[in-house]
């Protein structure tokens, strides 16, 4: 293990321990690396009566329900069913495979309502496919011989023979698998079945991962009425005629379905007959009294929907303006006068179509304008035509093919109560895995800074005279982290302001120096310093703003030369980013509250909080870190914890605590802990046991060890690590 590994001290538990609760990701990882041998096993199991379409699909439907809905401990019998020379031991898969054969000998039992499910049903709700039947590829002679003679054995003696063959699991395995599967499974009768088919016994079968073993061949001797030799026996299993992942299509019953298509056609009309006579108007009041219809034509409604209503913002407004936000943007963009646009992107706002992609930020309306919204821009963007519109509330783009195909798309995003440094700059359009921002009126200057290299310079970022930027990388839409590209933006109304003052005050002096006969004074006139400001794209309308130091007071990263150990800590953190995408983020700022000389003279630590604010307030998101000296400047730290909806590193609270398990270049472990302004103890206990006065600890523990830390405020309030 290198020496800077470190993993929360909250969460790890000993290695001893083999019952430690399975969490969903965990299961979901175990599904997804073994989905098509645990799809193998579902159909297999899977009553032949269902036909091979719906064993296929039902096979797969039994795989993907087989997630728990949250933390689940195993039991003893699934412990036990867990083969202990496969190293290292797949507790997670044997989980699952417990309750994928659950479900799958569910289905043949007559008195379960799984299996009277399958019999009204034609199929699974998902997945579904239409107007096409899906069977496994047909195999030789052998593979049909063999799937007769399962065909004749009961569901738990064909899982009895999946358990031995398949998973290569002895009879005592395979007693603790059935019976954690089913409770109700007679296991001395499916495994005496078994035996009496003769396809297989005990041990003669390969296990995954040992086919090829010396002597099994030898063992596995053809058997009288076998109809295939059982050392052949996994090879046949595992070939396509028992593959449900495999798969070739055929039509269904084209006749039938033509007939279906004409009796739903006519059921259709004649039940818009039926209700065009029960809702026919009359002269009195309607269930819903004095209420519209849905969309209707009210004066409201029409201004809202009228292009020549829409308000438009000088393009100097902003120079004057007591609030700087995204109310003062000038409308923009070649086809800001483009009528016809603009009342197709209001007509889908009040109503989107079927065919419209809508998407909206947590917690944001994605209800019609109240009245006639403000035009930001509109104009065409790679190959769409966009359109950007403000109510107050809300940005919202609509976006259209250029090349006159039907497909439209509509994106919310909150946006009150945004100031200057918010409303410095929008997303305005994603292609190819690269992003285009529309900068504010103010702004100067953009440039690219990327996150993961901090001592590179900024790279200079062309805009056009609109204020949309050339593309760039978006971190957002990269499958990896290998670099961070972020926006840089200077200027700021004020600086202009500033700017304009200084201006003018220098031209007054001049003029008196002129009348006084005085010459004017020689010089470099001095200029207001831009306000640099930073931001992401997190995968939404609106970039993030990234911000450093103590919450009550974040910071904009200032220049090179000011920000290198905050540029240094960002390049440590920017992979961790994805963590709060399309959370509806406005900022991240990320605070170090702590450093810590580690033990052994293994260098110092750092410890940072990052927190995550929403543009609707609930939701913030926090994560601890503990960046221990690393090899590669870019290493992301350890997360030491991490919590949602807490109030630890936020404004209102600043206090936080948090803890590793860290191991040093000796080889000693220790669990390290520190915490911010205001800590005045800290004590761990459990497995490792230990206190410190002061905001900082270090106790010597053992691998694995599991710790609870909390922390003590001055007036004796009890701090806990954000979870």
């Amino acid at each position: 293990m290198p020496p800077d590994h470190a993993v929360p001290a909250s969460t790890v538990a000993p290695a001893a321990a083999s019952t430690a609760p399975i969490g969903v990701e965990q299961a979901e990882a175990a599904l997804v690396e073994h989905y098509p041998r645990l799809t193998r096993i579902a159909y297999l199991v899977l009553p032949p009566s269902l036909g091979r379409n719906r064993r296929v699909l039902t096979a797969h439907a039994i795989v993907q329900r087989s997630l728990p809905r949250g933390r689940a401990v195993p039991s003893a019998a699934t412990l036990a069913a867990t083969p202990r020379d496969h190293q290292p031991p797949d507790t997670a898969y044997v989980f699952v495979r417990e309750r994928v054969l659950r479900r799958a000998l569910a289905a043949g039992r007559p008195g379960h309502r799984l299996a009277r499910r399958l019999r009204v049903a034609p199929s699974p709700p998902l997945p579904r496919v239409l107007g096409l039947r899906l069977f496994p590829r047909s195999g030789g002679a052998d593979e049909l011989a063999l799937d007769r003679r399962l065909s004749a054995l009961s569901g738990p003696a064909r899982a009895v023979l999946v358990l031995r063959v398949l998973e290569g699991l002895s009879d005592a395995e395979v007693r603790h698998a059935l019976a954690a599967a089913d409770s109700a499974v007679d296991v001395a009768t499916a495994l005496g079945e078994a035996d009496r088919a003769r396809l297989t016994t005990p041990g003669t079968a390969d296990a995954p991962g040992t086919a090829g073993a010396p002597g099994t061949a030898d063992a596995a001797r053809d058997a009288p009425g076998n109809g295939a030799p059982r050392a052949d026996m996994a090879v046949l299993l595992r070939s396509s005629e028992f593959d449900p992942c495999s798969l070739q299509a055929g039509p269904t019953d084209l006749m039938s379905r033509r007939r279906r298509a004409r009796a739903t056609v006519a059921a259709a009309v004649a039940l818009l007959l039926c209700g065009a006579f029960l809702v026919r108007p009359d002269d009195g009041w309607g269930p819903d009294g004095a209420a519209a219809p849905a969309y209707a034509p009210n004066p409201a409604a029409r201004s809202a929907l009228d292009p020549a209503e829409v308000r438009r913002v000088a393009p100097t407004a902003w120079r004057t303006a007591v609030r700087t936000d995204f109310s003062v943007w000038p409308a923009r963009g070649r086809l800001a006068d483009d009528r016809a646009l603009l009342r197709r992107a209001l007509a889908v706002w009040a109503g989107p179509g079927a065919s419209v992609h809508v998407s909206t930020a947590p917690a944001t309306p994605s209800g019609p304008p109240m009245g006639p919204p403000q035009l930001l821009y509109a104009g065409t963007v790679d190959a769409a035509r966009v359109v950007l519109l403000y109510d107050g509330l809300r940005i919202v783009r609509y976006a259209e093919a250029a090349d006159g195909r039907e497909l439209a798309a509509l994106d919310f995003a909150r946006v009150d109560g945004a100031g200057e440094a918010d409303s410095a700059a929008l997303i305005v359009a994603r292609s190819d895995s690269n992003v285009r921002y529309l900068t504010a009126p103010w702004v100067s200057a953009t440039s690219v800074r990327d996150l993961l290299d901090p001592r590179a310079p900024a790279r200079a970022l062309r805009r056009d005279a609109d204020g949309v930027t050339d593309p760039l990388a978006s971190p957002a839409m990269a499958r990896d982290c290998r670099t961070w590209d972020t926006l840089e933006v200077r200027g700021g109304s004020r600086d202009e302001r500033a700017g304009r003052t200084e201006k003018t005050e220098k031209t007054e002096k001049a003029k008196t120096r002129e009348e006084a006969g005085k010459e004017p004074t020689a010089g470099k006139a001095e200029r207001a310093e831009s306000t640099a400001r930073l931001f992401t794209d997190l995968g939404e309308l609106t970039p993030a703003r990234l911000t450093s130091g103590p919450p009550s007071a974040p910071q904009d990263l200032p220049g090179e030369k000011e920000a290198d150990a905050d540029r240094a800590a960002w390049a440590r953190t920017a992979c961790l980013l994805p963590a709060v995408r399309m959370h509806g983020v406005r900022s991240v700022n990320s605070w170090r509250y702590a450093t810590q000389p580690l033990p052994e003279a293994n260098g110092t630590a750092d410890w940072l909080c990052t927190r995550a604010e929403t543009w609707r307030g609930p939701g913030g998101r926090v994560l601890a870190q503990f960046q221990a000296p690393a090899r590669r400047p870019t290493e992301p730290g350890a997360v030491a914890a991490r919590s949602v909806d807490s109030p630890a590193c936020g404004p209102r609270d600043e206090r936080v605590v948090a803890g590793v398990l860290w191991k040093s270049r000796g080889g000693r472990w220790y669990v390290l802990a520190a915490g911010g302004p205001g800590t005045a103890a800290l004590e761990v206990s459990g497995g490792v046991t230990g206190s410190a006065r002061g905001r900082l600890l270090a106790v010597p523990a053992k691998e694995g060890a599991h710790a609870e830390l909390y922390g003590r405020a001055a007036d004796g309030t009890r701090l806990d690590p954000p979870r």
